[in-house]
């Protein structure tokens, strides 16, 4: 059980690398620049831009664990169409979306201004 449960997480981190073509395109544009930061703060205009920010961090964490893209191709397959592993990579966004809700307050502030 414990090895499926491991598996469907592994899966599910994998899942969040390719779900957007213009994302890949981001990633590529970051490594050649060492200096740039993908998240120079939790604070974004709007909730949309927030879940983005969240997709993003979700993205690059999984990047900095596993390098290695033939290794990411190899499992799409397996996760693809896969209901539960899309909804646990789905999970890690809302994790990391309600961490940037909370630095944003909600954009609460925003709109009483």
């Amino acid at each position: 059980m414990r090895i499926k449960t491991s598996l469907l997480w592994l899966s599910s981190l994998f899942l969040i690398l390719t779900l957007t073509i213009s994302q890949a395109e981001e990633n590529k544009t970051m490594r050649t620049q060492k200096n740039d930061d993908y998240m120079p703060s939790l604070i974004t205009d709007t909730p949309l831009e927030g879940r983005m920010l969240a997709i993003t961090m979700v993205r690059k964490t999984i990047g900095a664990i596993q390098q290695d893209g033939d290794i990411k191709k190899a499992v799409r397959k397996e996760y693809q169409d896969d209901a539960a592993l899309l909804m646990r990579a789905a999970e890690l966004v809302a994790i990391e979306f309600k961490t940037i809700a909370i630095a944003n307050n909600y954009w609460r502030d925003k709109q009483e201004k």
